[in-house]
């Protein structure tokens, strides 16, 4: 019995797919199937179900699952502590977010593959949310609001924002001068998400209607610049296009609940080096540059 049969084994316990945790350890399907074969020939039990939905954990394998996870941490923490220092390697699975992550998280994922040459890092941009589990990340990179789930999370920094239009729509349709009179206007959407916004220490929650959406939050902005309507982004955003002119803020005295940039991870492991070296290069990125932070723009 290896630490690669028990590291699978677990890898497809959590993500209940074999594909999954194929992804996730980088092999092959079938080299997958063939250590959970061997592991249960060894134990003598059925450690999982297999059928075309998934592979799911009887009960002998939600309890093997625990001790299997309990010692493929202390594995992989015994490896930690005797790598030189700074040194990272094995393989590091990140979603990142389409709207922010080719321009703004990009560079600084180029940099740690720089410093670190035998880290293979792979990522994924989309500003869907991503299933970590089931898809075998082993983090994400999200901004905004989080959701109540049973991922860890870690905050990295700041992010705020506020509505936005175009000179010419303003000069075209009137400045709104409160929060009501947003429905009179073409509101800029992007899918489901609402807008939070604060009206003194209240938190107003509108759910915007349009004709003009994307799921994509880059390309709302070029549509607010391009006069379509009024949209809600963060100041990372539209920093050049507030500094230009391009845009206007609308309504300064209603910003955005204050929200904020997160690491995630699946639940119950423990954050390897390469994690925390990944979360620790975001705290330093977001703390040397302002431009998600509101308090930097000016109405």
């Amino acid at each position: 019995m290896g630490i690669e049969d028990l590291l699978t084994f677990v890898e497809v316990a959590d993500s209940g797919c074999i594909t999954s945790a194929a992804d996730r350890l980088g092999i092959a399907k079938s080299v997958v199937s063939r250590r959970l074969i061997k592991l249960e020939a060894e134990l003598g039990v059925q450690l999982l179900v297999r059928n075309t939905r998934g592979a799911f954990v009887t009960e002998a394998g939600a309890t093997f699952r625990q001790y299997a996870a309990r010692i493929c941490a202390e594995i992989d923490a015994a490896k930690e502590s005797i790598l030189p220092d700074g040194d990272l390697r094995g393989r590091l699975r990140i979603a990142a977010p389409l709207s922010f992550g080719p321009t703004h998280f990009a560079p600084l994922l180029a940099e740690l593959a720089l410093q670190h040459p035998q880290l293979q890092i792979h990522t994924t941009y989309s500003d869907r949310t991503v299933d970590l589990v089931a898809e075998g990340y082993d983090c994400a990179i999200r901004v905004g609001h989080l959701a109540s789930s049973n991922l860890v999370a870690q905050r990295v920094g700041s992010v705020n924002g506020g509505l936005v239009a175009s000179p010419t729509y303003i000069m075209a349709h009137g400045q709104p001068e409160s929060l009501d009179q947003l429905t009179d206007h073409a509101l800029l959407v992007q899918g489901m998400h609402p807008w939070q916004l604060m009206n003194g220490d209240e938190v107003v929650t509108i759910r915007p209607q349009g004709r003009f959406s994307a799921d994509n939050g880059i390309a709302l902005v070029a549509a607010a610049v391009a006069g379509a309507g009024i949209g809600y982004f963060p100041f990372g955003l539209m920093r050049s296009h507030l500094a230009s002119g391009a845009l206007v803020t609308v309504l300064p005295q209603h910003p955005s609940k204050p929200a904020g940039a997160f690491v995630v991870r699946p639940p119950g492991q423990h954050p390897s080096r390469n994690l925390r070296v990944l979360t620790q290069m975001l705290r330093d990125y977001f703390a040397k540059f302002p431009d998600f932070d509101s308090g930097s723009i000016q109405p």
